[in-house]
């Protein structure tokens, strides 16, 4: 494969694939935000645990979104990343 986007291409031609990730794409667009918020603020994954009272591992399988975490623990993220977490069902 020449690259990401092309292998993408290809493995969403499946629509079994196709439907998972669709499924899972709310994870991935939490991810992705939790993860350029604490970029912006030049954080690493060890400062952000440490402001939120938790350690490295955790922010680090929350980034790699193997942790189901609780909405709790995603307020604590937001207010230590000083963002406003808002959660809508539409």
């Amino acid at each position: 494969m020449k690259n990401y986007q092309t292998l993408k291409r290809k493995l969403l031609k499946d629509e079994v694939i196709k439907k998972a990730y669709e499924e899972l794409e709310p994870e991935f667009a939490l991810v992705e935000m939790i993860i350029k918020q604490r970029l912006n603020r030049g954080l690493t994954q060890a400062q952000l645990a440490k402001k939120i009272g938790t350690r490295q591992p955790v922010i680090s399988r929350l980034e790699r979104g193997t942790y189901n975490p609780t909405i709790k623990f995603l307020n604590r993220v937001a207010d230590a990343l000083d963002v406003k977490l808002k959660i809508s069902l539409t």
